[in-house]
């Protein structure tokens, strides 16, 4: 029988100590996640307004702050047992 405890949120701020840098250019965010999220698809989500908050716009590239972007995919991930 299921029982119904709630899920968890994974800590991912381990995720920052292995990023050189403050920003991760959209680009990149497949190789930061492991490929568990693609550029487009950000990108799609973004254009919904349902994409990380405190995005920059540098020329015509977009970028995150490596913080909001870690905290937005712990919103949006829980631990499965």
């Amino acid at each position: 029988m299921p029982t119904n405890t709630p899920f968890t949120r994974p800590d991912l701020k381990h995720l920052a100590a292995s990023w050189p840098s403050p920003l991760i250019a959209r680009g990149e965010v497949r190789m930061f996640t492991g490929g568990l999220l693609s550029e487009k698809y950000l990108a799609n989500l973004d254009s919904a307004g349902k994409g990380p908050a405190g995005r920059v716009k540098i020329g015509r590239k977009i970028a995150y702050n490596v913080s909001d972007l870690i905290s937005w995919l712990e919103g949006r991930a829980e631990t499965l047992k």
